[in-house]
């Protein structure tokens, strides 16, 4: 058997070798692989289970064995500075950050956000003349604060099927994710309060903290394994902090999943020292196990938690329609968003609602999760080729973020500047933190459509790198 199995792994490790079967591609199914080698089903599992081990392909949920990318990984190490103390936001490279985003000539690297063509744009289409035609004067009148009733409906539902409880009477519809974090932030915290935050961490969570007036202390993300939660109850102990602002669901820009054991710690340590959890849990439906991993809020036995969300990354972009939910925090929630904009736009929540009662929201899903995560792999597999020795990245779980650590003498502004001069959009990594760190890493989005024209741009981003990394 062992002799069957091998000769098996060894032809697939020659195809893999000679590019025949490349980063990303999956690997034939177990029975057509027994038929072509004239061997049994499980000689056949044998030798995919060997090249698993050997860290040449990896096995996804219901989907198969695909060849892993021979990209360096980043270690747990990577992205941990030094603990320091609490302090206000000092990183004006955020200040500067809205020029890139709002610029339309560039290949948008830099935009965590899955191509159009790979979202439900048919059925969402429908859904808006649905609602025009069946309300249309519903749909043109101002909303309730709270946000309408069936959405919130359809939200609890979608809470449910992961094993979450939510009322519908306690979600409050927002416009996007951010417009719920900063909510949150508003309903619980006063200038000059402590909040605490992951690092890495996406950038408009720093941004949001910096309009309030808040101070900073930072809580290590650790690559693949997410919040590090023996720290993190070492800063609640060592500090006062009102409230933690997470990603545990692939963290953006890292792209961890914090386990549920430390989730659980996370959620323990907050409700016993009374600090408000605010999650950010806008990836959580972008596992690419196809697994979507519980919030927060399932280990919340106190009402302490704040989850948020959005439609944005698995719908609609553009339509602008997210949640925050809290038990103990709906009134607070719905006086900050009276007070800000007072009510989200009813015609892309009826649209919504009626796109998730009348569609089947799991098919596109999960031909989103499939398509990213195989863009990880072909951007990672790209990188491997074509950027400088050294250049390590991030193997994220879900969403669609990149984290990648430069070859030495390489700086993420100066690349990013570069790249900007070839049309290229990306970020450089010290956006992603208060304290300026991250100065030779960069984040790029693997949301797009894999075609020739993003290998180039990956091509030329590396031998960009490479120029840079020679001139130091």
């Amino acid at each position: 058997m062992s002799l069957l199995y091998e000769r098996v792994a060894e032809s697939l490790r020659g195809q893999i070798r000679r590019g025949v079967l490349r980063a990303g591609e999956r690997l034939p199914s177990l029975r057509r692989v027994g038929r072509q080698q004239q061997v049994s089903l499980a000689t056949a599992v044998e030798a995919y289970v060997q090249l698993e081990r050997e860290g040449l392909v990896e096995a996804r949920p219901r989907s198969g064995y695909y060849v892993r990318s021979t990209a360096p990984p980043l270690s747990g190490a990577a992205s941990r500075p030094a603990v320091r103390a609490p302090r206000p936001m000092r990183n004006p490279a955020l200040l500067g950050v809205l020029d890139v985003l709002t610029r339309s000539d560039l290949l948008p690297l830099h935009a965590a956000t899955p191509a159009l063509d790979l979202l439900p744009a048919a059925g969402i289409a429908a859904a808006v003349a649905r609602t025009m035609r069946r309300h249309r004067d519903e749909a043109l009148r101002y909303a309730a604060p709270q946000g309408h009733p069936d959405l919130r409906l359809q939200i609890a539902r979608r809470y449910a099927q992961c094993g979450v409880d939510v009322d519908p009477d306690e979600i409050v519809v927002t416009a996007g994710a951010m417009e719920a974090i900063s909510l949150a932030l508003r309903s619980v915290t006063r200038s000059g309060d402590v909040v605490l935050l992951e690092t890495p961490t996406y950038y408009g969570l720093l941004q949001a903290v910096a309009a309030l007036g808040l101070r900073v202390v930072e809580v290590p993300n650790r690559v693949g394994t997410g919040i590090d939660a023996a720290q993190l109850d070492a800063l609640l102990a060592r500090h006062d902090v009102r409230a933690a602002v997470l990603v545990p669901n692939f963290n953006n820009p890292v792209g961890s999943l914090t386990g549920e054991a430390d989730k659980q710690a996370v959620v323990a340590a907050c409700a016993a020292r009374g600090v408000v959890l605010i999650e950010d849990d806008l990836y959580g439906e972008l596992a690419y196990s196809g697994e979507r991993p519980p919030p927060l809020r399932k280990f919340d036995r106190k009402g302490g938690v704040i989850t948020c969300g959005s439609f944005s990354k698995t719908l609609a972009p553009g339509l602008r329609v997210g949640w925050a939910l809290g038990p103990h925090w709906t009134g607070e929630l719905l006086r900050a968003k009276c007070f800000s904009s007072v009510a989200t736009a009813s015609l892309p929540q009826l649209a919504i609602a009626d796109y998730l009662a009348h569609h089947d929201v799991d098919r596109p899903l999960r031909r989103l999760r499939r398509e990213l995560s195989a863009n990880a792999q072909r951007w990672r597999e790209a990188i491997a080729r074509h950027w400088p020795a050294g250049t390590r990245v991030s193997e994220p779980a879900g969403g669609m973020a990149l984290w990648l650590e430069l070859a030495d003498g390489v700086e993420g502004g100066a690349l990013f500047e570069a790249a900007l001069g070839q049309g290229i959009g990306t970020l450089p990594g010290h956006l992603f933190s208060n304290r300026d760190d991250y100065r030779h890493h960069l984040r790029l989005s693997c949301g797009l459509r894999w075609d020739a024209k993003m290998e180039q741009a990956l091509r030329a981003l590396g031998a960009t790198a490479d120029r840079l990394r020679r001139r130091k």
